[in-house]
Formats: structure tokens, C-alpha cells, sequence
């Protein structure tokens, strides 16, 4: 087995119940998943201001990322099991 983690960048934003909830989801699937969140608050960076605003909260494995549109336990549960590596 691998022991090294695997990170998900979480792209969010200040004062985000929803954002809130999937940070709740990925600190749970963490228990059975091995990887490490990287928490980027879009506020603090234009480009990720500019790409991400209409979409937060999203989640990101590699080239590959789910947006609050798409985010449910069951999708990013999902989501993680295809993209770790």
C-alpha cells in the first residue's frame, strides 16, 4: 500500500454554510480515504477569484474537480475514489 497522501484542493470562500458542509464531508471520508485537503479561500487569490466565484465551493484532484453544483456525500465520495492516486 501506498502510505503517501494524495491532495484535494478545496476552493472556498469566508461565511459559506455550504462550503462548510463539504469540509464537514471531505474531514469524514478523510477516515477512509488517504489524502490531505489543501484549503484555498478564492478571496485571496484573483485568478482563482475569477474562476472559481459562480462555483464554490469545489473540490480538486489533479486535473479533475467537482463543483457545489455536483457536490453531494455520495458524488465526492465517488469523485475521491477515481481520483486518488
Amino acid at each position: 500500500m501506498n502510505d503517501k497522501k494524495s491532495i484535494i484542493y478545496f476552493y472556498t470562500k469566508n461565511n459559506c454554510k455550504l462550503c462548510e458542509d463539504v469540509k464537514q464531508l471531505l474531514q469524514i471520508l478523510q477516515m477512509d480515504y488517504q489524502f490531505t485537503i489543501v484549503e484555498q479561500n478564492i478571496y485571496k487569490n484573483d485568478t482563482l477569484l475569477e474562476k472559481y466565484f459562480l462555483h464554490i465551493p469545489v473540490v480538486k484532484a489533479g486535473d479533475m474537480e467537482i463543483s457545489a453544483e455536483e457536490i453531494s456525500f455520495a458524488t465526492l465520495e465517488q469523485f475521491l475514489q477515481e481520483h486518488l492516486t
